[in-house]
């Protein structure tokens, strides 16, 4: 009986994990205070490259994560923008972590590395006007 009552606390307490997680990481993106970053390289490995990969190959596993790696998609600043500011699918909307001059450093970060050749300066008006 009493293996039975530790089996059945063990199962309730892996239960109890993901929402624990699930909360932690709501909490962690509530405030933008929580990414200090400003550095458009930093910010990408502080947050994108878990999912879009350090050289920005993208990957598949729990999710579909695109390649940022010569993307055409990133040649209008205005859609990675509008992506990181709102989410798209499985992206999470980042527009309450990320500052809108982070949110500039990070777009042109990923439009002038990996491959990509887009150097037209990203504004923070740009974002601004996005939100």
């Amino acid at each position: 009986m009493k293996s039975l009552m530790i089996v059945a606390a063990a199962a309730l307490a892996m239960m109890a994990t993901p929402t624990l997680a699930q909360s932690d990481a709501a909490m962690m993106f509530a405030s933008p205070s929580k990414l200090t970053q400003t550095d458009g390289k930093d910010i990408y490995n502080a947050i994108c490259a878990g999912c879009h990969m350090a050289e920005g190959q993208g990957a598949v596993g729990a999710g579909m994560y695109p390649a940022l790696a010569g993307n055409e998609t990133l040649e209008a600043a205005g859609y990675p923008i509008y992506v990181i500011i709102h989410g798209q699918k499985a992206m999470p909307a980042l527009g309450n972590v990320l500052s809108d001059e982070q949110i500039a450093a990070v777009v042109g970060y990923i439009r002038t590395n990996f491959g990509n050749n887009y150097p037209e300066e990203v504004t923070v008006q740009e974002v601004t006007d996005s939100r």
